[in-house]
């Protein structure tokens, strides 16, 4: 196996081992209902108009921000790249 396709396979086994809650030195970011609200704030819009640049349903980012939903997947990373680098995405 190529040296790239022995790294993806060890990635997966890592991510499998911390999925069953054993240590293996992954870090895991989460967005707390501060966060999403601060991020939001940091780029100068609101709800309405965050929701409608990053088309994100604005009950959606109204249940982050009350801290009833928490963004998961593509809208995890998309949160990450406005909080970074927010001209990236504006």
């Amino acid at each position: 196996m190529k040296k790239a396709g022995q790294s993806m396979l060890k990635g997966l086994h890592e991510a499998l081992e911390h999925h069953q809650g054993k240590k293996t030195g992954a870090r895991e970011h989460k967005f707390s209902a501060t966060d999403v609200a601060r991020i939001r704030k940091s780029v100068g819009l609101s709800q309405q108009q965050f929701s409608d640049e990053f088309e994100i349903a604005l009950p959606t980012l109204r249940k982050w921000e009350q801290g009833k939903r928490v963004p998961h997947g593509p809208a995890h990373v998309l949160l990450r790249v406005i909080e970074v680098s927010p001209n990236a995405v504006l």
